[in-house]
């Protein structure tokens, strides 16, 4: 490796460094403005708590049940992370196989995606009662159809030129799937995963304001009910923490995708 390689990778690191110190100044000082704000009484520390409050509330919570409440949630995202990205890709690897499954399908694909999942919440509730199942399925409906669409997307933009390549060499639909369609669509694919975990987080929270007796969601709704802010506030810190280190992983895999 040469000089100038060295000074590049250098640079790399350096800007890399200067970008995460800019993200934690960011908050540093977001969360130093917040606390000064709130003991000064200039925002009501009753509507809008304080950092401090706040990591008084997770402490007692610690101490009570929040590991339970923790696991809950994220055993529900997790669950409907995994079965909606398995749905996604075979439906959309479907849809890609036979145009005439799509153009049946489309409209009603269509109009699932764009009616309200949360007017869902009382049918199912009552299909599968107030459970874990009820709010995993509500979070399939959010995610599926949007993430399915996002690497059917992908699979359409395939290089023509090789899928010709591959049909004369007389390769499989198995073959071409496996080794040309999917290693394709892998920009839409982190796209889809990436998605896949926003929607699942929504769908997942909205679920546990509906039904459920644990997890974050029902702490957020339990916190509102008697007006206590400061676990309302604190449970969506905990959840902010819980989503980045879901979309770490899938940052990571992105970074090594690139130089497959």
């Amino acid at each position: 490796m040469d000089k100038e390689e060295l000074n590049y990778i250098k640079k790399i690191k350096r800007t890399n460094i200067n970008i995460i110190l800019i993200q934690l100044s960011i908050v540093f000082i977001f969360i130093i403005i917040w606390q000064y704000l709130s003991s000064k009484s200039i925002i009501s520390p009753f509507i809008f708590s304080s950092p401090y409050k706040i990591v008084i509330t997770i402490i007692d919570l610690f101490k009570n049940n929040l590991i339970y409440h923790i696991f809950v949630t994220l055993s529900e995202i997790l669950i409907s992370f995994i079965i909606c990205f398995i749905l996604s890709l075979t439906i959309a690897i479907l849809l890609y196989l036979s145009n005439t499954l799509y153009k049946i399908l489309d409209p009603f694909l269509s109009t699932l995606n764009s009616l309200p999942k949360i007017s869902l919440g009382p049918i199912l509730i009552i299909w599968f009662k107030a459970s874990s199942k009820s709010i995993i399925v509500m979070s399939l409906l959010i995610s599926t159809l949007v993430c399915m669409q996002t690497i059917y997307i992908g699979l359409l933009n395939t290089n023509k030129y090789h899928i010709l390549l591959f049909k004369s060499l007389k390769a499989s639909k198995y073959k071409q799937i496996k080794y040309l369609l999917i290693p394709s669509s892998y920009p839409s694919i982190i796209s889809a995963l990436k998605l896949n975990i926003s929607m699942t987080l929504v769908g997942v929270i909205m679920g546990e304001f509906l039904v459920s007796k644990a997890g974050l969601g029902y702490l957020i709704i339990y916190g509102t009910q008697i007006f206590n802010l400061d676990l309302v506030y604190s449970s969506i810190v905990i959840l902010i923490i819980l989503s980045y280190l879901i979309y770490k992983p899938i940052n990571i895999l992105e970074k090594k995708l690139k130089y497959l």
